[in-house]
């Protein structure tokens, strides 16, 4: 496979896939190996590899003990807010997840139970959802934090016989009560967990229930190690709920099969890296992102994965991640956009990255949010490493659009995730479903069936599933993202469905108009959303954040902002009003919430987001767009 050409690879994948993927699968150790590569039985419902058994845990530590390489490095935990250094070998992390996994099955856990984890960055995190998928339970991790109304559905629709948490979460200097906001979601839920198992942070320690909490140490002790679990390769591997949900939550389900194969797969073709170097997905466990780079693709694949307790800035400073790479001989990283505009606003020049050895660094992979082109010029700028954006999706678990390092480097577009990933058949559509033309905005959708590792369906809800996914567009699933597909094949995401507005007629993307703000050399980070206006139907309001040591007028920059958009963009999108804002609204997981802000300019009742990183930031937002004369008609 290394020696074909991408375009080899891609043609292969779709016009044979029971071959592409039934090739992919033999790297995986199974216990029944499958015959039946893709069911199709059950359209729209497709399933891989349905008559094959196996066991996660197995694959990601096991076998890796078993051919001899017990020693190598599987986990670093570093943690800046707690000056705390771990590591684990191979053999020390399976003994401490076989251990744990014993006392999950003593407390009552058995194959097909649910396990609600809410836990801080710290490595118990990755040990519980290992230990879920040795003894064949499935698990839901909710992000550490997360409110207890929010917690509280994900508990109803979950039903987990067991929650594992810890006493708190650190947050920069900021300590979060963890247990106050578990045991007001327990007694908010309908459904109640027989049991807790709560790990105690020398930060805080917290109150037990009598009956209900049992301590980790004590669980630990008392425990027998668990051996590997068989399961089917369509058994649920995990419940994954989608970040921003209200009401019901769409709760994303991964089966372990596909799931192993595809994961395994990518760290070798897209992000070229090698059994015992180091792999750091710097995301958080919450997240999809932390699911498959943090705990199972690296270890899959016998790689050395990161836990990182910290942030890129402030932790203590821009420098952090400069740190971590060189500390800790990383290869490859892969972080969020917002992060390095993050780090870019505080160190414009990149003087933290010159007190740093990163000889080893391979590459950046960039993915959560659109990169904008002023963002990955200034990272290929200073670290002179391929820096390569890639997006994907909490449903597909994994990239749909990348620069594939492990099969060939394709020529890097700023702006563009490059082409379709090996499996994946995307097209751009029109709203009557037919083909758009090159370089014609419509709707991003894939085209079933979507390769291994992606959801089969949502949580006991498969009606809910094709409904939300596989009804726009018959035998197509709608990714919700709108961009274009130019002549070379490259994929251009500019904005979620929703963030296309019309002005006047004309459908523009706000993702453009964004890519031109950041172009600005004193523009850290922008956003852009589409306003209501009686004439026009929707106008776009820019709001901008300066870079660190800007000393020129806010009307200065705004000016010149608009210069730049109408000159561009052209009159058509109707650029005027830009304004400065210390900081835009986001989730914890990085993404700006646009549409949030899009309710406050509107003046339109609005919820809070439960991912919400900082809810003051929107009293702030609120402030700057009424003085634009903004938010008038506000209820709520």
């Amino acid at each position: 496979m290394t020696q074909a050409t991408y375009n080899e690879l891609y043609d292969l994948s779709l016009s044979n896939p029971e071959k592409f993927w039934g090739d992919a699968a033999k790297a995986i150790d199974w216990i029944t190996p499958p015959k039946t590569i893709l069911d199709d039985s059950k359209k729209p419902l497709y399933r891989w590899f349905s008559d094959g058994v196996l066991n996660t845990c197995y694959n990601a530590l096991d076998r890796h003990v078993e051919q001899g390489n017990g020693e190598r490095l599987a986990l670093i935990y570093d943690s800046p807010v707690t000056s705390v250094v771990k590591k684990y070998t191979y053999t020390e992390l399976r003994d401490e997840v076989a251990k744990f996994a014993g006392a999950l099955r003593a407390n009552g856990v058995n194959k097909g139970d649910r396990v609600l984890v809410y836990m801080p960055m710290i490595p118990e995190a990755v040990i519980t959802m290992l230990a879920c998928s040795r003894i064949g339970a499935i698990h839901s991790v909710v992000f550490g934090g997360f409110a207890s109304k929010e917690l509280a559905t994900r508990i109803d629709d979950a039903k987990p016989v067991m929650i594992v948490s810890a006493s708190c979460g650190i947050e920069g200097k900021r300590v979060v009560h963890y247990k106050p906001l578990l045991d007001e979601a327990i007694e908010l839920s309908t459904n109640k967990p027989s049991k807790c198992i709560i790990y105690q942070r020398p930060q805080e320690i917290a109150s037990l229930v009598e009956g209900r909490d049992v301590d980790w140490v004590t669980a630990v002790a008392a425990a027998e190690p668990a051996e590997c679990v068989p399961v089917a390769a369509t058994d649920p591997l995990y419940i994954l709920y989608t970040s921003g949900t209200t009401g019901i939550p769409k709760g994303v389900v991964r089966d372990n099969g596909g799931h192993a194969v595809a994961l395994k797969w990518s760290m070798e073709y897209i992000y070229n890296v090698k059994p015992g170097e180091v792999f750091w997905a710097a995301s958080d466990v919450g997240w999809v992102v932390g699911h498959s780079y943090i705990v199972y693709a690296p270890l899959l694949h016998g790689c050395t994965t990161v836990v990182f307790e910290g942030k890129p800035v402030g932790t203590p400073d821009p420098g952090a991640f400069w740190r971590m790479i060189s500390e800790h001989n990383i290869k490859v990283l892969f972080t969020a956009p917002t992060a390095f505009r993050a780090i870019k606003k505080e160190d414009p020049n990149g003087e933290f990255i010159k007190k740093y050895d990163l000889s080893k660094f391979y590459a950046l992979f960039f993915a959560g949010e659109r990169c904008d082109p002023d963002t990955l010029f200034w990272a290929q700028d200073k670290l002179n490493v391929p820096v390569i954006d890639h997006w994907w999706q909490t449903e597909t678990g994994w990239a749909i659009a990348a620069n594939c390092l492990g099969i060939e480097q394709l020529p890097i577009k700023a702006g563009s995730p490059t082409r379709a990933v090996p499996g994946y058949d995307v097209q751009c559509l029109n709203e009557n479903g037919q083909p758009i033309k090159d370089d014609d905005i419509g709707s991003i959708v894939i085209k079933l069936p979507m390769p291994p590792g992606t959801l089969p369906t949502l949580w006991n809800n498969d009606e809910r599933y094709i409904s939300s996914y596989l009804s726009a567009y018959d035998g197509y699933y709608l990714t919700g993202d709108a961009g274009y597909i130019d002549k070379g094949g490259y994929i251009w995401i500019m904005s979620r469905i929703d963030d296309i507005i019309n002005v006047a007629g004309h459908r523009l993307s706000t993702g453009g108009m964004e890519e031109v703000l950041a172009s600005h050399p004193d523009v850290a980070e922008c956003a852009v959303i589409g306003a209501a206006d009686q004439l026009k139907g929707e106008i776009p309001l820019g709001l901008i954040v300066l870079k660190a040591g800007v000393t020129r007028s806010d009307k200065e920059i705004v000016d010149e902002v608009v210069a730049l958009v109408r000159d561009k963009i052209g009159p058509v999108a109707a650029f005027k009003v830009a304004a400065v804002v210390k900081r835009l609204p986001k989730t914890r997981s990085g993404k700006i919430l646009r549409s949030t802000m899009k309710k406050i300019a509107d003046g339109q009742e609005y919820k809070t987001p439960a991912t919400i990183d900082d809810p003051i930031i929107l009293e702030e937002i609120t402030e700057v767009l009424e003085k634009l004369g903004y938010n008038q008609h506000l209820t709520a």
